[in-house]
């Protein structure tokens, strides 16, 4: 049973262990921490999810996300919108070829939502705003291939190639310490990606990779890292 450290009617619907797996019949909210000030990312509709702390404090429990493993803080109030799961999510095998043949449906995706009013937003995964792992999460989970998270994991997940080798549909990475930013390349030196406000264009857009671009594709540039040195 779950042990609250104040009274939540709401958790009536959830009189079992945490060990049960729910999912989000619509997207919501988590964050970075107990206290909810940090979106982290957001559950879109359809995803699994399990629940990890017996004791909540601060109107928060502790969630993992079953399709990549993500850890965050979903907020008590929204525990009455998820349902139990028919059965446990599953992690499919997919192969080379196969995510091949998704790369443009996986493209398609990025354009049709840039194509769509929208701006970056910290810790966005659910249309039209996202952040730069958001949107790459999202694109290729609309194929059934889960990404981690947070552009570092990501960067850590796959497999590492010159960028000569690139090819349009594989993932190109930015760093200062660490990776911190991400985006899809299209082919002929051009990308797509969400970009910030302050360094970027506050919305998903297609730059160049090239330190003969703009001010934007320029300061991405200077960032761009290859991945097999």
């Amino acid at each position: 049973m779950l042990v609250l450290s104040s009274p939540v009617t709401s958790l009536e619907l959830l009189a079992s262990s945490t060990s049960r797996e729910y999912y989000c019949p619509v997207p919501l909210n988590l964050y970075n921490s107990p206290t909810g000030e940090e979106l982290a990312t957001q559950a879109a509709t359809q995803r699994h999810i399990k629940l990890l702390e017996k004791t909540i404090t601060n109107q928060f429990i502790q969630v993992q996300l079953c399709e990549d493993g993500y850890l965050a803080w979903l907020s008590l109030n929204d525990l009455p919108t998820l349902k139990s799961a028919p059965e446990n999510y599953k992690h499919k095998k997919i192969s080379r070829q196969q995510i091949a043949k998704c790369i443009p449906k996986i493209i398609a995706f990025t354009k049709t939502a840039m194509a769509q009013p929208n701006y970056y937003f910290w810790g966005g995964t659910v249309a039209p705003n996202y952040d730069c792992s958001g949107l790459m999460q999202a694109a290729f989970s609309a194929s059934g291939i889960w990404l981690p998270r947070d552009s570092y994991q990501q960067e850590d997940f796959v497999q590492k190639i010159s960028d000569e080798e690139l090819l349009p549909g594989d993932l190109i990475f930015f760093a200062n310490k660490r990776v911190d930013h991400v985006a899809l390349y299209l082919g002929d030196n051009y990308y797509i990606h969400s970009s910030g406000q302050d360094v970027g264009r506050n919305k998903i857009a297609i730059d160049t990779l090239s330190d003969k671009g703009d001010k934007v594709s320029t300061y991405y540039y200077e960032k761009f890292i290859v991945l097999d040195e």
